[in-house]
């Protein structure tokens, strides 16, 4: 292998505060090089440099041995680099086809757009991916992995010599990831680099050639994935011995908390399950299989056709988010950017949010007594934040999740669906949200959790229900079930 891009002494300050210190970093040409560190570790900053989105305030980049300077992301697309982010860099509002093509060099520029050229375009990468979709599908129709596999599409489309895919598959199924990494496997033969962040251990140890670890900034090393572990890579994110959780004994009781039956929406059919006081069932299923869908419906962002529910006892009669809080139930949605946080509103704003007419006298907040109750809140989630005030978007990922977390601790609903609460986050962060998931079963609250890795689920669930094309094909007790039976009943061939 010959090398390709190198990072000599980078460093980024934020308000004085460094985001990356004197790293140095390199790819050799046709390798997977993984990308790994906590939150906050610098990994986004150093591939939007790498990718010409951020400038560096010291340091250069090299290609093929070449200082290169990059004014912006279509200088780093006219040198062959690519990024795919893990806050997608699309546009809701237009369609499959318009996000592929919109800034493509390799489209021709033209006064009208010729749809059967757009299609012949487009079509091979969408293959590619296994995304089944019109280029007339508006983005924002699409499911939030979907989109993700229209980023990964239109970063492929762009032809790219060095990929850096900043946590690709945060939101895809078993098969997706898959399917990506023989995309990744047949991008690499054609001597394609790619930079792959993630915090996914068993995607690391599965795809990369070398792994690098960035910890607060700073250039920790690099391994041959190879030669070594997950300890190891482990030890070398956080700094210590970390020791990895097994979860408590089970919270959950006989007394039946939720019953749902028949549930019927858009996306879902028949759906009927029970959830007990203190349980964790998990919610498994392939992307587009209805899982955020039946957190959406429970919620009251999606209207029932048919069905009927009971919480504790009595009826249960969801119309609107509104009338979902005031009888009990949260959601934690899949993407906490643009549809859970206020991203500019400060952390205290954004945690008791839910709260306010409960902190409130005639209409007039009572600030002390508000910013008491968040800060207790938040020391309970481990936030690492400069200040309550700070904005949220200043936040890294994991601390943004609980952020969000610590809303619904605050206004302590019986019920709370958990959309993929662990999604782009690091180990440390994952293990925080594991301990308060089990602290709100021991409550008695019935916790719904959906999440991509089944690891994850078979780790925190009591019992797990499958989903196939928006209906229930059944549900298993995680102690006793399988990765394997689960993909199953998750595709309808068990």
């Amino acid at each position: 292998m010959s090398s390709l891009l190198e990072a000599v002494g980078v460093e980024k300050r934020y308000d004085g505060v460094y985001a990356l210190q004197g790293v140095s970093f390199s790819v050799e040409a046709g390798e997977v090089h993984a990308l790994m560190g906590e939150n906050g570790a610098g990994k986004s900053t150093l591939s939007k440099i790498i990718a010409g989105v951020v400038r560096p305030d010291a340091g250069e980049i090299r290609l093929r041995g070449e200082p290169i300077a990059l004014r912006g992301p279509l200088d780093a697309q006219k040198l062959g680099i690519g990024i795919i982010f893990q806050e997608l860099d699309l546009f809701p509002n237009l369609t499959v086809g318009e996000n592929l093509a919109i800034g493509n060099l390799k489209m021709e520029r033209r006064r009208v757009v010729d749809f059967r050229e757009l299609e012949r375009f487009c079509r091979p990468f969408l293959e590619m991916v296994g995304l089944d979709c019109t280029i007339n599908t508006l983005l924002e129709d699409l499911s939030m992995g979907q989109m993700q596999l229209v980023a990964i599409a239109r970063a492929l489309s762009l032809d790219a010599r060095l990929l850096l895919m900043d946590e690709p598959t945060s939101s895809l199924g078993d098969d997706g990831v898959e399917r990506l990494f023989q995309l990744i496997r047949s991008l690499t033969q054609r001597v394609v680099a790619v930079v792959y962040v993630s915090h996914k251990m068993q995607e690391i140890f599965a795809i990369s050639d070398r792994v690098t670890v960035l910890r607060d900034g700073h250039y920790i090393g690099t391994r041959k994935t190879s030669e070594t572990s997950v300890d190891e890579v482990i030890s070398m994110m956080v700094g210590r011995e970390f020791e990895r959780s097994t979860r408590s004994a089970s919270h959950a009781s006989k007394q039946v908390l939720l019953s749902v039956r028949d549930l019927s929406t858009r996306s879902l059919s028949g759906i009927s399950f029970d959830l007990h006081s203190g349980e964790v069932l998990g919610i498994a299923g392939l992307v587009g299989a209805g899982r955020s869908e039946l957190g959406q419906a429970l919620f009251g962002l999606d209207a029932w056709q048919s069905g009927s529910a009971t919480l504790g006892g009595s009826d249960l009669h969801i119309r609107s988010p509104r009338s979902a809080i005031s009888s009990g139930v949260g959601l934690v949605p899949e993407d906490r950017k643009l549809q859970g946080l206020m991203m500019q509103m400060s952390v205290r704003e954004n945690s008791t949010m839910a709260v306010l007419p409960k902190l409130a006298t005639g209409g007039v907040l009572r600030s002390r007594e508000e910013t008491a109750q968040a800060d207790q809140v938040l020391r309970r989630t481990r936030l690492k934040a400069a200040s309550l005030e700070a904005a949220v978007s200043s936040l890294s990922g994991g601390n943004q999740q609980k952020v969000l977390l610590a809303r619904w601790l605050m206004s302590d609903p019986r019920v709370l669906f958990l959309d993929d609460p662990t999604r782009g986050i690091d180990v440390g962060a994952k293990h925080d949200i594991y301990g308060m998931i089990e602290d709100l079963a021991g409550q008695g609250k019935g916790i719904l959790l959906v999440s991509s890795e089944l690891p994850e689920l078979l780790r925190c669930s009591d019992r797990i229900l499958v989903l196939h094309e928006g209906r229930c094909t059944g549900v298993v007790d995680a102690s006793t079930a399988t990765q394997e039976h689960i993909m199953g009943m998750a595709t309808g061939t068990a």
